[in-house]
Order: structure tokens, then C-alpha cells, then sequence
């Protein structure tokens, strides 16, 4: 493993020095043994981790969670020592907190008490599907819509590069409800897997094999009290939830790891010329990231086409 010392820094505290003891040892224990079957296998995680006790870091604690509000110092490190032995434990434990995040930050008691200790326990998966073919990092372009019904609203749209999209038991949907134009008419509905409506179109391969789909919403119905929030908040309620999560994959991606790369130079050459990018925003992971020094960001260079107008991979020297 590598240097610890920054466990020593200020703002953590002991029992965030005993976390990361701790699950660096579990992870040092844990048979990490991906196999051929990528979807069983990330179900297994989720539920190893919520029998360890670890997902009760992805929710607070009136709901099965190890501390009163989201902490994420240890959410932080918790990513940090999943990612070091198995990017997709570390995939595993992240996508359980996008998936709830909104549900701790702007759910009722009766949706955090449905959903939480399922997430915590690992019972449950949780998804989070927001972008779509033409609404990634522009979340206000959304398409998919949520009409009113009296009942409740009817979904209609697509949703795609959705993680955990097929796995999951729920997802935290946003979808155009139309109280104001751009942003401040979206808003945010719990989505069950099972919903009458719902159906996962499309798996999707990547470099790094994740479950990760297409999912079309036709008539799919949901009740008012499947709301998170108030109407128009959907874009505040991403927002949070992204703010939430944004300091954990920062330290996730800096981690060096012995396991990766996971794929060969000559497969990732290989299956980035065999597909065809969307636009800028589809090559955004392969074309415009910063990599830390310990990286040859000519590699990723000489491996990645770029879309037009795209800068090279540069190594961050600083």
C-alpha cells in the first residue's frame, strides 16, 4: 500500500484512521474474482458490502447508516481503499450512494425508510439516471418527460450510459415536468425496476466492463408520493447529490491500483477505433482528462482517437 501519512492530516479523525484500517484489511481478505459474469458479479459485491457493514456509509444513520449525516471524509476513503484492490468494488460502493444520495438529502421518512436500509444492508441496488443521448454534462437539455396525471405522472424517454441499468432494483429518475423552461422544470422521481413502463433496451460494453444501460420509459406510471422533493427541484437535487459525490471520485481515480489497467493496451487499442464517438462530450474520459504524474498520458494519447476539437490527454505536473 502506499503512504498513509496523510491519514495524519488535521481534518480526519480517529475513526476515520479506524475505517481505513479496517476495510484495507476486508480488502485484503476478500476474493476478488471477477469472472465472465460482470452484473452477478457487482450483485455479490453490493452484498458483501452491506453484510460487512461498509454501505452503511452511503446513508445516514436513523437509516441504517454509521453516522448521523453523509460523511464525505469517509465515503472519501472508502472509495480510496475499494478502488486501490478492485475497481469495481470501489464501482459497487459508489454507484449505492449516487443511487440514494437524493433519497438521504431531499427524500420523506417514508421514502428513506422504504429505500436506505436496503441500500445500507446491500438488499437493494440503487441507480441514478439522469443523462441521456443529448443531456449528459448539460443536464438542463433533459428530455424525458413526467406529465402530470392527477394520480401521479407518466414518464416518457430515454435514459442512457446509466450504471448499475439493469441490476438495479430502483433509480432516481429526472425528467422534464415543465414548471419553468431550461433547468427549473425538472424534477426527481424514484423509479422501481419492476415499474410497469420501464424497460432496460440496451447493455452497453465498455473498456472497463460495469454494468451500464439504456433505459426507455413508455407510459410508465408512478404515484405522486414517487416524487423526491418539490416540483421544479429536480436540477437543485442533482446538484446536491453530484456536490455529494464529486470529492469521492476525485479520490478514486488518484488512487494507483496493481489491478489496472484491466484490459490489455491492444484490446483498449482495439475496441476505442471500433467505436464511433457522439460528439466532444462522448470522448470527454478519453480526450480532455488530466492524469497524475505517475501516468504516460502518451499512452492514452496514442490508444485514444479524439473527436474534433478535443485536446490530447496532459499529465498533471504540478
Amino acid at each position: 500500500m502506499s503512504d498513509q501519512s496523510y491519514l495524519d492530516w488535521p481534518f480526519f479523525e480517529a475513526r476515520h484512521r479506524q475505517l481505513k484500517q479496517d476495510l484495507d484489511e476486508w480488502c485484503r481478505q476478500y476474493a476478488f474474482e471477477e469472472g465472465d459474469d460482470i452484473d452477478a458479479y457487482c450483485r455479490a459485491l453490493v452484498a458483501d458490502l452491506g453484510k460487512a457493514g461498509w454501505l452503511g456509509n452511503c446513508v445516514p444513520a436513523p437509516w441504517g447508516g454509521t453516522s448521523d449525516k453523509l460523511d464525505v471524509r469517509s465515503l472519501a476513503l472508502c472509495r480510496e481503499a475499494l478502488a486501490y484492490h478492485s475497481g469495481l468494488a470501489d464501482f459497487a460502493f459508489a454507484m449505492q450512494l449516487l443511487g440514494s444520495v437524493a433519497i438521504s438529502l431531499f427524500g420523506t421518512d417514508a421514502q428513506r425508510e422504504t429505500y436506505l436500509p436496503a441500500v445500507s444492508s446491500g438488499v437493494s441496488i440503487a441507480a441514478f439516471a439522469l443523462s441521456e443521448a443529448e443531456a449528459g454534462s448539460d443536464v438542463a437539455a433533459i428530455a424525458t418527460t413526467a406529465d402530470a396525471t392527477g394520480d401521479g405522472y407518466r414518464i416518457d424517454g430515454e435514459k442512457t450510459w446509466i450504471s448499475n441499468g439493469g441490476i438495479a432494483d430502483f433509480y432516481c429518475v429526472f425528467a422534464r415536468t415543465g414548471e419553468q423552461p431550461g433547468a427549473r422544470g425538472l424534477s426527481t422521481f424514484i423509479v422501481e425496476a419492476s415499474n410497469p413502463g420501464l424497460t432496460v433496451t440496451e447493455q452497453i460494453d465498455t473498456i472497463a466492463p460495469h454494468p451500464l444501460g439504456t433505459l426507455t420509459f413508455d407510459n410508465c406510471r408512478v404515484a405522486e408520493r414517487d416524487r423526491l422533493g418539490n416540483p421544479g427541484e429536480g436540477f437543485k437535487i442533482a446538484m446536491a447529490t453530484l456536490d455529494v459525490f464529486r470529492t469521492t471520485v476525485a479520490i478514486a481515480i488518484l488512487k494507483p491500483s496493481p489491478v489496472l489497467p484491466r484490459r490489455s493496451p491492444s484490446a483498449t487499442r482495439q475496441l476505442s477505433n471500433e467505436r464511433v464517438p457522439s460528439g466532444c462530450g462522448a470522448m470527454v474520459s478519453i480526450c480532455s482528462v488530466t492524469v497524475n504524474p505517475g501516468f504516460d498520458a502518451s499512452t492514452m494519447n496514442a490508444l485514444s482517437p479524439r473527436a474534433p476539437g478535443c485536446s490530447p490527454v496532459r499529465a498533471n505536473t504540478q
